[in-house]
């Protein structure tokens, strides 16, 4: 039964780190249609410079610290989607085939910069000691960083529901969706909601750069690749757009691929695309997507 407990809240942990990476995702692709193929530069940007802050904190990391470090990462890589909106996307609305080949493109060269400065070998992240111990869940050793992925995840899904049900700009942002043109014509700056979309993905993926760094035992510039194809199977399996479904298929993927990995070594990947290719087949909106005429 210990067993069973410690597989899925690792599991749970591990979908909370997805959902980190889809969340941004489902905000920028799902609901604005930007194929936004750097992403994962966002966590990258985000995981480095909150290595960075983490190691000008001192040679102890305490939780407060890791929390500004994770903060902070999350505050540059938000600054960095909008910059990247501003700059080239604001001039490719529309242009789906543009939109994949310039955000490669940044992909590949912050990578490669990132690579250049601190090199692709796993660097150390800085962590509070309180990471490494356990915590007994029903007989369980539970490892006490993923009860951190996931109250993050959590805090993150409360966050971007509350923004964009109950405030003014989440309001605009879903008007904008189903409608620019009216919107626009009602005298109201979409585009400025669409850049605070950016800016929110980009900052959920810092943090989750961060916390993917301390999953991964180390910031590279290479761990972001395989997050961010989860990302966009999460995206999809949870319905395009919806943040509360990214949150569902995430945790489903992340017990899923744990238990299979489990009983046979490397199998979980396969589930996982099992699994999406039935979401495809059977209900290919999503498991909480909406049909779009």
């Amino acid at each position: 039964m210990d067993t069973f407990i410690l597989i899925g809240i690792t599991g749970i942990g591990l979908g909370a780190l997805y959902f980190l990476v889809a969340s941004g995702l489902s905000l920028i692709y799902g609901l604005m249609g930007v194929l936004n193929f750097a992403h994962g530069s966002f966590l990258s940007v985000g995981a480095f410079v909150g290595y960075w802050i983490a190691t000008q904190l001192g040679p102890e990391t305490s939780m407060v610290d890791f929390i500004l470090a994770m903060i902070v990462g999350g505050l540059a890589a938000g600054l960095f989607a909008l910059a990247m909106e501003q700059l080239l996307i604001t001039r490719l609305y529309d242009r789906h085939i543009d939109q994949a080949l310039v955000t490669v493109g940044v992909a590949l060269v912050v990578g490669a910069v990132l690579g250049g400065w601190f090199g692709n070998d796993l660097i150390m992240f800085p962590t509070p000691l309180w990471f490494l111990t356990a915590i007994n869940v029903g007989g369980a050793m539970i490892p006490a960083d993923r009860l951190v992925y996931i109250a993050t995840a959590l805090l993150l899904l409360f966050g971007n529901w509350v923004l964009l049900k109950y405030t003014r700009i989440g309001l605009i942002i879903r008007a904008g969706v189903e409608n620019r043109n009216m919107v626009n014509a009602l005298g109201i700056n979409v585009r400025r909601a669409f850049s605070t979309v950016f800016f929110l993905g980009g900052f959920a993926a810092g943090v989750g750069g961060v916390l993917v760094s301390v999953y991964s035992n180390g910031v590279s510039p290479l761990i972001a690749g395989s997050y961010l194809i989860y990302g966009f199977i999460v995206v999809v399996i949870g319905g395009m757009g919806s943040v509360p479904g990214s949150f569902l298929a995430a945790m489903l993927i992340g017990v899923i691929r744990q238990f299979a990995n489990y009983y046979v070594t490397g199998l979980g990947d396969f589930v996982v695309v099992i699994l999406l290719a039935g979401v495809l087949l059977i209900r290919p909106q999503g498991l909480l997507g909406k049909v779009r005429a």
